[in-house]
């Protein structure tokens, strides 16, 4: 039989899931902009936002049973999992900014211009066009897999859930296993439903918002959103 503060606790840990995930622009930002980047249909969004959330709660459960085996403090715990938070942070930072210049590269590089056609009938015209194209055909070769997805997927594993490695030590003192999933199912379920939710609502929305003259810069924008996202998190704390 579960004890009533293992409840309380379980309780507490979801909530903390919620929280934690809402006020963290880089549990949800990256995947909603990188979407609408690479034209990503839902699902694929959703399967690589739900992977990385796993990886996410998981790497610091990872941590946290091992602190807990080898019989590290909870004070130690957490100074690893700030450790972990910095390098998460600097590499979103790192991706965000590299992913915004070759995204404004690849915008200038698309950029509109004129030809000028002469007719031997001595008409004059011009032809405006771009040299490249979102559009594409395959000719017996396959598409190359994007590496974003695994990169975004790395980051999020480095990413710690500092709320996590506390309350899961209570139950875990006490040698309470079922304590111990109750509470870490609680908040891991939470975070990765909360991440969902707010990116299946943010693309929804999104898909309703034409960039206009801005869409080649699209890939640029995703890169400038990430690397502000890494930012915040770094230097504010979210």
């Amino acid at each position: 039989m579960i004890e009533k503060d293992i409840w309380v606790l379980a309780g507490t840990a979801a909530t903390l899931g919620f929280v934690h995930t809402v006020i963290g622009p880089d549990h949800y930002l990256p995947f909603i902009v990188m979407s609408r980047a690479r034209r990503w249909s839902l699902p694929k969004t959703l399967l690589i936002s739900f992977l990385s959330g796993l990886g996410h709660v998981l790497s610091s459960v990872v941590l946290g049973f091992a602190g807990i085996a080898l019989g590290i403090a909870v004070a130690r715990l957490e100074g690893i999992e700030s450790v972990r938070g910095s390098l998460a942070a600097w590499l979103l930072i790192s991706f965000g900014f590299a992913y915004f210049v070759w995204g404004l590269w690849r915008a200038l590089k698309r950029r509109p211009h004129c030809h000028a056609h002469v007719h031997s009938e001595g008409d004059e015209h011009e032809h405006g066009h771009v040299h490249q194209s979102d559009h594409y055909h395959l000719h017996g070769r396959r598409e190359k897999t994007s590496m974003t997805p695994w990169i975004l997927f790395t980051i999020f594993v480095f990413g710690p859930c500092e709320p996590l490695i506390p309350i899961v030590m209570y139950p875990a003192a006490k040698h309470n296993t079922l304590g111990v999933v109750l509470v870490t199912a609680a908040f891991g379920l939470t975070t990765i439903g909360t991440m969902l939710v707010l990116i299946t609502l943010s693309s929804w929305g999104l898909s309703f918002l034409p960039l206009g003259k801005l869409e080649r810069y699209v890939h640029a924008l995703a890169g400038a959103m990430i690397f502000i996202s890494g930012l915040s998190v770094q230097f504010l704390g979210l």
